[in-house]
């Protein structure tokens, strides 16, 4: 195919011809931005073009280039011989052509400068070009068109592979220039360049959707230039506009475009998270929602079919870099799939420890024991997890589960043992209960009581019943297969709760000495043995009495003076009778056995501060309100045992009757001798022993004789 060769009529215009990409194969961002700058390109909008060249060293695409458009991209001096002279990838701009066109002049192929890198190099620098270019024009040497080992074969096959690789939504128009055409007829050579291409065609692994295209669709013919003079026209060679990027982000998009592939990343697939969002959409939501069952099983699923679509499509792709590749998108998946699996796993963490907690729950209340309950729901649970774990995981994934397992693990175990603590507080707080039932009331009973043995019942009671709960509760406790030191510790805090219960109610009862003591006194006084009311008929001992009842408020207070539940001899009560009671065999001895007072202490002989109640200093005070407030009542019996001695004796003495029995007999036998006097005699006694009777004549004379007559006749 023949391609007329015409001057650009460059005129005044510059083409600013520009190194973008060196020999070291990195793009010169800076020079980009100055040549869009120079040529104005960033306020074209969507009104420009891309022209660009590749084909073999030497054969002239530079020089092409120049005269078609104008431009002054370096040419080859042919007395140097072939030696490369582009370098890299340079732009420039068309001169005297509508639209804007920018032109690239690709370094040329089968280069022997690069050597071995050469392959690398040409791949990329084609990959760019059929990425940014509406229009690419390849250059063949007519004397290789029909040739098996030609050196048009390998940029072809290349120009082919990099086209597949493309999924732009728009075509790239591909013209193809022969030259040094020879006198071979172009029918001839056209023909011989179909069955070359058809060759290399049919040796490209393909697409579905190019195995049956036409190689004419590749071919064009006429005046070159003109046909570049409005190419995005409709019709032009650049007619299809769609997904162009805007002029002012060309140079950006050459920039990425150029990274990409130098750092061989592929431009045709689409990104991975929207390759996989349309199967993996309805997952994702349902994951949010709550526990998917068979999740690995789905993910494998829409993953394989992912990646089977990736093999389909990337089949005609270099071996090794679509296994790389294929590697790097299934990591990329997988990876993407990391927060939905996070999310799953937060689910299967939140289901199998409700399940353990209901579990343990339904086992406890149905009577099993605590530790082999908390053992099996455990593992159960730990079972159910580590399948769920199976079902969600996902294949060819690294991701280390172990934290997320042993994080259900310490949430199981702080679960059991909160479980456990709040059982253990019920059962310590149901028998502490019971202690205080059993011990609470007695205890007081006991000290009101006020007996010199009244510590001795207690010390009975406590140990009885405070071995009787700890046998229980260290029985009960085996359920949860504590420790020795737990179990003792728990055991000692049951014992020291059963002495706090004692010892809160002796000082409590000690509190209220005083009103015990007076209670007691004020029995004693008022009752006699039987308990019954004393009715101070004037033969009872009332310093006795009282002397008795003082005796025992006193021994009452002794009891309330100190705890004694260490079961130690102490002097309290001996020191309190000796030095407070009056009379009695104890009091003689006084002067002999203390030389100062005894209860002048804050503290008492043989008995630890903690363990007292009620100091001796104190004793003694309560001890004198205690005599002031009983005196009263001791008045009180002396007054009624004397008013009912005198209420008793209001009748003459028994002389003073013989007396008048003697001097009155003759008036005696003068009565007897006259009825009648008798007769009224009778009369007269009893109409005053029934007015006596009346008016209780007996009351008034029991405060004496004058007062007696003065209130009898007042």
């Amino acid at each position: 195919m023949e391609v007329p060769v015409s001057g650009g009529g460059g005129g005044e215009e510059s083409c600013h011809a520009t190194q973008v990409v060196g020999a070291d194969g990195e793009m010169d961002g800076a020079a980009m931005a100055r040549f869009a700058a120079g040529t104005g390109l960033a306020g074209r909008g969507l009104s420009y073009a891309v022209v660009s060249i590749v084909g073999p060293q030497g054969s002239g695409k530079s020089t092409l280039l120049n005269h078609l458009f104008g431009t002054s991209f370096t040419e080859m001096d042919a007395l140097k011989g072939r030696s490369q002279t582009t370098k890299g990838i340079w732009i420039a701009k068309a001169v005297g052509i509508e639209p804007f066109t920018v032109v690239m002049d690709l370094e040329g192929t089968d280069g022997r400068e690069r050597g071995e890198d050469d392959t690398a190099f040409e791949k990329q620098s084609a990959l760019f070009a059929l990425a940014v270019s509406d229009i690419v024009m390849i250059n063949l040497w007519c004397h290789d068109i029909g040739r098996e080992h030609a050196a048009n074969r390998p940029l072809l096959k290349t120009i082919f592979e990099v086209l597949m690789r493309l999924f732009s939504p728009r075509k790239t128009t591909l013209l193809l220039v022969i030259c040094d055409k020879t006198k071979t007829p172009l029918e001839y050579l056209a023909q011989a360049l179909k069955e070359d291409f058809q060759k290399i065609w049919d040796a490209v692994r393909k697409l579905e959707v190019f195995k049956e295209a036409a190689l004419s669709e590749f071919f064009n013919v006429g005046q070159l230039r003109q046909r570049f003079i409005h190419s995005i026209a409709p019709g032009g060679l650049a007619a299809d506009r769609r997904g162009v990027i805007p002029a002012s982000g060309f140079c950006l998009s050459a920039l990425q475009i150029w990274k990409v592939i130098r750092e061989n990343k592929d431009l045709n697939l689409p990104a991975h998270k929207v390759m996989v969002a349309t199967g993996w959409l309805e997952l994702e939501t349902a994951v949010n929602s709550g526990l998917v069952p068979g999740f690995g099983k789905k993910f494998n699923a829409i993953l394989d079919f992912y990646l089977s679509e990736y093999d389909t499509d990337a089949m005609y792709f270099d071996e090794d870099v679509r296994t790389a590749k294929r590697q790097q998108l299934e990591s990329e998946i997988v990876k993407h799939a990391y927060p939905a699996l996070k999310k799953m796993l937060e689910h299967l963490h939140h289901v199998v420890l409700n399940k353990f907690k209901s579990d343990l729950e339904q086992a406890l209340s149905s009577g099993e024991g605590f530790a082999a309950s908390a053992r099996y729901c455990a593992q159960s649970s730990m079972v159910e997890f580590d399948a769920g774990l199976r079902d969600a995981l996902v294949k060819h994934s690294e991701w280390d589960t172990t934290k997320v397992r042993s994080k259900l693990e310490q949430h199981i175990e702080a679960h059991a043992t909160s479980v456990r603590g709040t059982k253990l507080a019920e059962l310590k707080a149901n028998y502490e209960k019971k202690l205080l039932d059993a011990l609470a009331g007695p205890v007081q009973s006991i000290l009101e009581t006020g007996e010199r043995d009244s510590w001795a019942c207690i010390r009975r009671l406590y140990r009885r019943e405070c071995e009787n709960a700890i046998l229980a509760f260290s029985a009960s406790l085996t359920e949860f297969e504590l420790d020795q030191t737990t179990i003792q510790k728990m055991v000692m805090e049951l014992r020291e709760y059963a002495r706090g219960i004692v010892e809160e109610k002796a000082r409590e009862e000690a509190g209220n000495v005083l009103m015990r003591m007076k209670e007691r006194f004020s029995t004693v006084l008022s009752r006699d043995k039987d308990s019954m009311p004393r009715t101070w008929k004037g033969n009872e001992d009332i310093r006795a009495i009282t002397r008795e009842a003082r005796l025992v408020a006193l021994r009452l207070m002794s009891v309330m003076a100190a705890i004694r539940l260490d079961d130690k001899p102490d002097k309290i009560d001996w020191a309190l009778t000796t030095a407070l009671l009056d009379g009695g065999p104890l009091s003689q001895k006084r002067s002999i056995e203390f030389t100062s007072d005894p209860l002048a202490s804050s503290t008492w002989e043989e008995m630890s501060p903690k363990n007292t109640l009620i100091t001796p200093v104190q004793c003694k005070s309560i001890w004198r309100q205690f005599n002031a407030e009983t005196e009263y009542a001791v008045a009180q019996a002396i007054s009624m045992q004397e008013a009912h001695r005198r209420s008793n004796n209001w009748l003459p003495p028994a002389w003073t009757i013989l007396l008048l029995a003697i001097l009155g007999y003759n008036e005696f036998m003068f009565l007897l001798r006259n009825p009648l006097y008798l007769l009224g005699l009778f009369i007269t006694f009893v109409v005053s022993y029934a007015v006596w009777v009346q008016y209780d004549i007996t009351a008034y004379f029991r405060h004496g004789t004058v007062r007696d007559y003065t209130s009898l006749f007042a």
